[in-house]
């Protein structure tokens, strides 16, 4: 996992491998944020698909 936190992405999902464990940030550059919706209009119908599963056995 990396540390450094990228204090421009807010990150407070504990299971992603990106999120940097002391502060809640996520550790890369960029990330992707898409949607699975075709209309999307509120913010829970958004996906950070740059998250990947810290540990795969408890996804």
């Amino acid at each position: 996992m990396n540390d450094k936190a990228n204090k421009s992405i807010e990150c407070t999902v504990t299971q992603c491998k990106n999120h940097c464990e002391s502060v809640n940030y996520c550790s890369l550059n960029a990330i992707k944020v898409g949607t699975h919706e075709s209309n999307p209009t509120e913010n829970k119908c958004t996906d950070c698909e740059s998250f990947e599963c810290r540990n795969p056995a408890n996804c």
